[in-house]
């Protein structure tokens, strides 16, 4: 195995539970009266502010390799922040948060067939195996119901995949000339900006309280949840996405990523002592297994087509740039 690809999984799975820990605090905030816009706009402001001393000190003296990324950060911005965001909360007034959150989670098979389209090249058959086990899993996990789908909503969550799916590419680019830190930061603020103008005009309705919240059995002021939120849930989380990306790759990357529904429900049964069904231990070890196949997959392709094996620990079949 590469030296990296052990860091580079690390890195992913801290993302995976960083970004684990969001729905807990979110929903502590929801539960006290804030909206899901405002959440989410706060959340995406207060990362890029958190990140935003260390990226002005990383870029000092290198702000043309900035000027020259602006399709990466903007990729990042408006595709894996704002899209997926505004997206996914509008998608859930039409569909249940479950189905939504399956559908979101599209985007690592999205990047799977963006690549077949682009190559011509069929993915391993154990990639493709892996990628429907994992969905099962996540499907198991999610505790889909049975409600009747409105296309709006669909449409909607299908849009926050493809915001998914670029996050992922925007990650894994091994020759950025941005270090984690910085591409994470800016993409944060052009976010933060599209976010706060939806917010702002109505588009996303804005309703936020400085009321308790109760978290975990206690009851704490709202800015500690916003500050744990910020910081663990959202720049750190992004940072080490980032991070992991760069070393695994979009395609294993973003398949590691279905990991975040199942360190939620491990966080939930620490945090709030709701234990999972026998259903989503199921689903989890499913996803586990999904992601060992993509892998596979991924190792005995280039084999198996008689061609060169992956040339960078960080190649993407089919993604350019990644």
């Amino acid at each position: 195995m590469h030296p990296r690809r052990p860091l580079g999984l690390a890195f992913a799975l801290a993302s995976s539970a960083s970004f684990g820990l969001s729905g807990i605090f979110a929903s502590a905030l929801l539960a006290s009266g804030w909206s899901a816009g405002a959440v989410t706009t706060v959340r995406i402001a207060g990362g890029a502010l958190v990140l935003l001393a260390p990226t002005l000190w990383l870029l000092r003296g290198r702000w043309g390799a900035a000027l020259r990324s602006w399709k990466e950060v903007l990729l990042l911005g408006l595709m894996a922040v704002a899209l997926c965001q505004l997206a996914f909360f509008s998608a859930v007034a039409y569909i249940e948060p479950s189905l939504a959150l399956l559908i979101e989670f599209l985007g690592p098979v999205l990047l799977v067939f963006f690549g077949w389209a682009m190559t011509r090249r069929a993915p391993a058959a154990l990639t493709l195996a892996g990628a429907g086990v994992a969905l099962v899993g996540l499907a198991l996990i999610s505790g889909i119901g049975g409600e009747a789908l409105h296309p709006l909503g669909v449409l909607l969550a299908l849009a926050a995949a493809v915001g998914n799916a670029a996050y992922w590419v925007a990650a894994s680019k091994a020759d950025s000339e941005l270090p984690p830190i910085a591409l994470a930061g800016l993409g944060l603020v052009v976010g933060a900006v599209v976010l706060g103008t939806a917010s702002a005009t109505g588009i996303l309705p804005f309703a936020a309280t400085d009321a308790p919240v109760e978290l975990a059995g206690q009851t704490v002021p709202a800015g500690i949840v916003l500050l744990l939120l910020v910081l663990i849930a959202t720049a750190s989380a992004y940072v080490l996405g980032i991070l992991g990306g760069r070393r695994l790759g979009a395609t294993l990357s973003s398949f590691v990523g279905y990991s975040e529904p199942m360190f939620g429900i491990l966080w939930t049964a620490v945090l709030l002592w709701i234990l999972p069904s026998g259903m989503q231990w199921i689903g989890a070890a499913a996803i586990i297994a999904g992601v060992v196949l993509v892998r596979v997959g991924q190792v005995e392709r280039p084999r198996s087509a008689g061609t060169a094996a992956i040339a960078s620990p960080n190649a993407v079949e089919g993604v350019p740039g990644a």
